[in-house]
């Protein structure tokens, strides 16, 4: 498979886990951070492409995913744990005495992690590059499941994911196979609906219909993953949100204090949701983020932008990283 030559792979033990990475290249550390229902291979072009560039480009699968271990309990998902995964991973790969700041990119869960990775420990981030989720801090007057469900109703995916087991048991229904390729394949700029008997509004007996930018290959790579895994891990995450708000109130009002550049395509289910073009256009998302450069939402582009316009998305990231070198 050409996208994984020359890509490294080890498993080191972070946090009470062993966590899988995958890396390559030599020169300034960039972690790399995936989102739902992703893997460390949602990189794979930004791994081959920075490292190219001089960079060494490092993207873990997080608890609950891939290689690395799958935590049992719903409550060994919150913020702090995960965020605590990431800085041990530093920790190891890039000791403060060697490397005391690193860059930053995550994509979709992965750029919540990242802006609370910065929120947490702004003392080891250079810069961080984040797709598709901007940061939105946790109001302490709106608890986030509850109020979804009243905005979009209870068959948004966010709400239907809530209840441990329910989600999984209609998954193995249409096949995890098929659900894991669903999910990487939405790309209407719309909130996800995921009624039960009808999750995707899609016959059983047509085969899913990959975007293109993700071939037989890659999508066979992702589903054969989660079906060895299982994806109640990759859900957990989900899970946690409302608690992940109570954890977060003593950071009310705080602000991202790390050089940001922001982009997400202008299809991206994320900016359609309620409030979010107001918010990242109208100063909002400035205002938490002072030293965001800019907020770049790209025509035509959805929700995957990593993978739909990688080149693109690699000049960025080089042009980006390259002021703080």
């Amino acid at each position: 498979m050409k996208s994984m030559e020359g890509i490294q792979h080890k498993t080191v033990s972070v946090n009470g886990i062993n966590m899988h990475i995958a890396e390559k290249g030599e020169g300034p550390l960039i972690l790399f951070i995936h989102g739902f229902p992703e893997l460390w291979y949602t990189w794979r072009h930004q791994i081959n492409g920075l490292a190219a560039l001089g960079y060494r480009a490092l993207a873990p699968d997080l608890r609950g995913y891939g290689g690395t271990d799958v935590p049992d309990c719903v409550a060994d998902y919150t913020c702090f744990h995960v965020v605590g995964d990431l800085i041990a991973l530093l920790d190891n790969e890039a000791p403060p005495e060697k490397e005391d700041k690193v860059f930053v990119v995550g994509h979709d869960w992965g750029a919540i992690i990242a802006w609370l990775l910065c929120l947490f420990r702004p003392d080891r981030v250079k810069a961080l590059f984040n797709l598709s989720a901007p940061f939105v801090p946790c109001d302490p007057r709106f608890k986030p499941v509850e109020t979804l469900e009243v905005l979009l109703g209870k068959d948004y995916y966010i709400v239907r994911f809530q209840e441990p087991g329910e989600i999984e048991a209609e998954f193995a229904e249409i096949s995890l196979r098929r659900a894991v390729l669903e999910l990487l394949s939405y790309r209407i700029p719309d909130p996800l609906y995921l009624p039960k008997g009808n999750l995707f509004g899609h016959p059983l007996d047509c085969p899913v219909n990959l975007p293109p930018w993700l071939s037989d290959q890659d999508a066979d790579y992702y589903a054969n993953q989660f079906q060895e895994t299982g994806i109640t891990g990759a859900l957990n995450y989900y899970r946690n949100i409302d608690t992940d708000w109570e954890l977060l109130a003593p950071w009310w009002k705080s602000q991202i204090q790390v050089p940001v550049k922001f982009a997400m395509g202008d299809h991206d289910l994320v900016y359609t949701m309620p409030g979010i073009k107001d918010y990242i256009h109208n100063g909002g998302f400035k205002r938490n983020v002072p030293f965001l450069e800019e907020a770049l939402v790209i025509n035509g582009v959805s929700h995957w932008i990593n993978e739909e316009i990688p080149d693109q998305i690699n000049q960025l990231l080089f042009d980006f990283f390259s002021k703080f070198n």
